[in-house]
Order: structure tokens, then sequence, then C-alpha cells
């Protein structure tokens, strides 16, 4: 089991914080503050849903030696719905806990393709858009397209959409993969029964609050010609920025700037946003998770599979998490997918 709480870490970090705050120039970078507070918070929050479950843990205890000595009808069902409660608090405490990490707390850009099948795959892919817009609704998260290619009888070809939320990444970062339908489809005039395959990458939306630092001498920088579409937006001078990090081989470029110190920035954020997925994998992997999940889109490679006909199921194939309430999935029910594999984590 892997371990991700430790009381006596937390509590020694949150004292370390509140000290920060007290600094006289604590104030005079208000990202940094706020970042600073925002992780303080987050850290009480934890800590004091512990507390609390410790407090009704030996509430219960102490119950439970008063029945043995004297039993109550009244104070057992009491203690009934106390443990009911805990119960609830603890599963809820367990994500929490599991959620901890910073860039959980990300928004998700969530990027949907159909496999090969033509419009049955491109109509699957929609359906799946469809089902996380939904979610994201009932989250109260707020949904965007970036990107989005028609297909070319119905469905899509691909689309890239963010969820902003608090702990938008946390949550969908358990849902990337392929995903199978089966069912009749709609597009056979013989009704015969097809399996379409789509895959889901999702990633967090890089944040400035998350301190990567990358050292100067790490970096080759080299400056070309900028070129291509854009007419008046593209600088045609030596302006267009090619930016290598050398222990790492990632590259960025960027020449929609108007000037070479513009690309030049851009270049080094779009790096660092590179280098911050890098970093998210390699914990995920020191986590146990599965690494490189997205695999080719077909038959044996998905986590979850909807089946339409001959029977009505959703199942999580990595969990063994399954209902027959197909509809409710598809407008959004995916929590209880959710929950049991961010669980599964620890297992």
């Amino acid at each position: 089991m892997v371990s991700l709480f430790d009381l006596a870490e937390k509590r020694h970090k949150i004292e370390e914080l509140n000290a920060k705050t007290m600094e006289e120039s604590f104030w005079s970078d208000p990202e940094a503050a706020q970042h600073t507070i925002r992780k303080l918070n987050s850290i009480k929050e934890v800590v004091e849903s512990y507390d609390h479950l410790e407090k009704t843990l030996d509430s219960l205890k102490d119950s439970e030696e008063m029945l043995k000595d004297d039993f109550d009808e009244e104070l057992f069902m009491l203690v009934e719905e106390e443990y009911q409660e805990l119960t609830k608090a603890f599963d809820d405490f367990e994500i929490q806990i599991l959620l901890s990490h910073e860039y959980d707390h990300s928004n998700a850009i969530l990027e949907l393709h159909p496999g090969a099948g033509g419009t049955e795959s491109c109509d699957w892919a929609d359906m799946l858009y469809r089902m996380y817009s939904r979610w994201a609704e009932k989250k109260g998260f707020k949904v965007s397209v970036l990107d989005y290619l028609p297909g070319e009888e119905a469905g899509i070809k691909s689309v890239t959409f963010m969820v902003e939320g608090d702990m938008a990444y946390g949550y969908l970062k358990a849902e990337k993969g392929v995903h199978r339908l089966v069912r009749i489809s709609p597009f056979d005039s013989g009704g015969r029964r097809h399996t379409s395959f789509a895959s889901l990458d999702v990633m967090p939306q890089f944040n400035n609050e998350i301190e990567i630092e990358i050292k100067p001498e790490d970096l080759l920088v080299e400056t070309k010609r900028a070129s291509g579409a854009g007419g008046q937006h593209i600088n045609k001078t030596d302006s267009a920025v090619r930016m290598v990090h050398k222990p790492t081989g990632l590259v960025a470029t960027c020449q929609n700037g108007r000037s070479q110190h513009e690309n030049r920035e851009e270049a080094l954020r779009i790096l660092k946003s590179r280098l911050y997925q890098k970093m998210i994998e390699e914990q995920e992997a020191k986590l146990a998770e599965i690494k490189g999940e997205q695999k080719l889109i077909e038959w044996g490679s998905q986590i979850r599979s909807y089946v339409f006909h001959p029977y009505s199921m959703v199942k999580d194939h990595r969990t063994n998490v399954e209902t027959s309430d197909i509809q409710g999935v598809m407008d959004g029910d995916l929590d209880n997918f959710i929950y049991a594999y961010l669980k599964s984590m620890i297992k």
C-alpha cells in the first residue's frame, strides 16, 4: 500500500506556512501570497477532517462501552446513525487524500479521438463528449471548446475542450484511456451490432503557481526567421524561437509573437508545461498508476465498456465497478467509476 498521508508532516507544514504569512514581505508578491494561502487552507482542511474523524471514532468507542454495560435502544439507534455518518465521512476523506497533489486542483484539458470505424466511431466520440460535458455541468464546472473537428456524416473526428473548476483534473484523470461501445448501429441499414472505440486523453492546464525551475545553462535557444500563415501577425525577422531543454530533450517553439522577446517568453511557458506534464507522469508512476494508458484504440485496450445491446451495462475493467443504468451514465453519472478508480490507487 502506498502511504499518501503523513499527519505529523502536514501539521509541521501548517506551522511553516503560518509563519510565512506573518512575514513583513509576505504580500510583496500577491500571486505567491495567494498561492501560499490556498496551500495552507488545503492542508488545514485535510488535517481538520482527520481530527473530526478521530474525535467521532473516540465518541463511538465510548458509546460502545456504555452499551456493553447497560444496553439502551435509543442510544443504540443513535450510535448506528453516527456510524453511518462516520463511514461516509471516511469515504470523503479518502478521496480528499487521493486528490491532495497540487496539480489535482488544476483545470483539465481533455482530448477525444474516435478509433477506426468511420461514422459509428465518430458518433461514439460525440456521445462521450456530451457525457463529460453533462458530468462537468453537474459539478458546477465550466466547459470551453478549444478545438473541434466534425465528422463527415455525423459525430466528431476530434475535440479538445477545457473543464474549469477546482479538482477538475484530479477527478478526470481517472477517465484517461480507451472507451468501448457495443450497440446496434443507427448508421447500419442492416441493423447489425457494432463495436466502436474512442480514446480520451486528460492533462492539467499549466498553472503558473506551480514552481518549475529551469536553469539557464540547461537551455539551448535558437532563433530563425518566422514563416507560415499569419500575414501581418508574423514578424518576418529572425524572431522565431526554438528552445531545447538539454537534460530531458524536450523542445518548444514559438513564432506568433511580435518580437523575439515575446516568442522567447511564450516558448519558455510551453516548455514549462511539458516539464510539468513529465513531472506528473513520473509521480503517477511512483503511485503505481498505469503509465502509457493511451494504447491502440482497439479491442483489449479499453478501460471501460458501454454495452447497449444485447443488454444494458457499463463496466470499468480496472475496478470491476458496473451498473445497468446506462442512460444515467451517458447523462454524466460518473462519480462511482471515478471514486472507485481513485481508491484503487492505494490498494
